[in-house]
């Protein structure tokens, strides 16, 4: 147990709801969930189907109809052509990670992750035994992973390769040309990637999503992680799935078995309603995070010692903090006891998150205005604020 990291996200969100109980106000910008609800027509198929009597076990792997239905979401999308026999649910997105980790790692290998990163790929990588590697992203490199400082840091004993694009907690987005290198890395180094998509649909720019699964000859190595929490403002439904190698397909699922039997079966109504359902819900939260994204962008980069690049992707910014004369936790505590503004310090993610602080625009506007308001004043007395 003592390998097992935890997310700072919820500790942060525990000591933000302490200061309200005692009277406090607190903006929270520190929490990863869309602050919209689910759509109505999803909500309507999980109550349809519980009326149906959906209350029972289901397939393992997810019921039939789901497993088709994300095979041709995907497709249908241009993110990749995947039979449904590929496809395994589970409930949330973290599963995936778990049994991929657990199936194809052991004492000894050595698993590539990105840092700063989502606290869990190390944490779950330590609780196998296996070696976790930092990849570095820098900020110089629009926190992009660096495809020849990638390379170098593979050894003989290197198994599995973690990528997210979009990026948690940066925001930054893999090119094609990223993700063409990092394919050819893995196909020469004979590296398993995990790559993690969820933020997938919360893009900026105008270019199309890029995945190491546009390149040939890496569906057989990679396993795509997705689910609905961020695209269908779902987190609270717990539902992810994966799309493994054939050669996955059977431990996998038997991981599933020994853990979680199955994932609800009514909630699997619901997660086909989403996938075959109307997208504008989608376009209209997108649209709404990058009017917040442009905001907060703006709003950092005008207070003193703080500036921010611009996210291309997901819906958190990762702001450099050097110039407030502040380590990263320092200023998190500070904006949160004295400014009442909920963030989480850059090393919640990584060694290499310090000088950085992540806030989550999930939130609104005026929220997000009155937050930089606050963070403007706790700093006023120069680019330190006060001693």
């Amino acid at each position: 147990m003592t390998r097992l990291g935890t997310e700072s996200a919820f500790e942060v969100l525990a000591r933000a709801k302490a200061i309200e109980a005692a009277g406090g106000k607190v903006i929270h910008l520190e929490i990863g969930e869309p602050d919209f609800p689910t759509p109505d027509h999803i909500i309507e198929a999980a109550v349809e189907g519980l009326r149906a009597g959906k209350t029972h076990y289901v397939p393992a792997p997810g019921v039939p109809p789901l497993r088709e239905a994300v095979a041709a979401f995907l497709e249908r999308t241009g993110r990749m052509r995947a039979t449904p026999d590929r496809v395994i649910v589970t409930p949330g997105a973290k599963p995936i990670m778990f049994f991929t980790i657990l199936a194809l790692c052991g004492e000894g290998d050595e698993v590539l992750y990105p840092d700063p990163g989502f606290p869990m790929y190390e944490s779950i990588t330590a609780f196998a035994g296996a070696v976790g590697v930092p990849v570095p992203l820098r900020e110089g490199n629009d926190f992009r992973i660096d495809t020849d400082e990638l390379e170098s840091l593979i050894t003989d004993r290197s198994k599995l390769l973690i990528i997210n694009s979009p990026h948690n907690p940066c925001g930054s987005v893999l090119t094609e040309a990223d993700c063409e290198a990092i394919a050819d890395i893995a196909l020469r180094h004979d590296l398993t990637v995990l790559s993690d998509e969820v933020y997938w649909a919360i893009r900026y720019g105008d270019q199309p999503h890029a995945s190491v699964l546009d390149v040939d000859g890496m569906a057989d190595r990679t396993i795509l992680l997705d689910g609905w929490s961020k695209t269908f403002a779902m987190t609270g439904w717990r539902l992810g799935f994966g799309v493994f190698p054939p050669a996955l397909v059977e431990p996998v699922t038997r991981l599933v078995i020994n853990s979680v039997s199955c994932t609800s079966a009514f909630s699997q109504d619901a997660a086909m309603a989403a996938l075959t359902g109307p997208w504008e819900p989608v376009e209209r939260m997108v649209a709404e995070f990058r009017r917040r994204r442009d905001v907060i962008v703006a709003g950092l980069n005008d207070i003193p010692g703080i500036t921010c690049v611009e996210p291309q992707g997901a819906f958190y910014v990762f702001p450099n903090i050097t110039g407030t004369g502040l380590t990263s936790a320092a200023l998190q505590s500070r904006l949160l006891t004295e400014a009442g503004v909920a963030a989480l310090a850059g090393p919640a993610f990584g060694p290499y998150g310090e000088g950085f602080l992540r806030f989550s625009y999930a939130n609104s506007v005026e929220n997000i205005q009155a937050a930089l308001e606050a963070i403007r004043a706790e700093l006023g007395g120069g680019a330190a604020g006060r001693p």
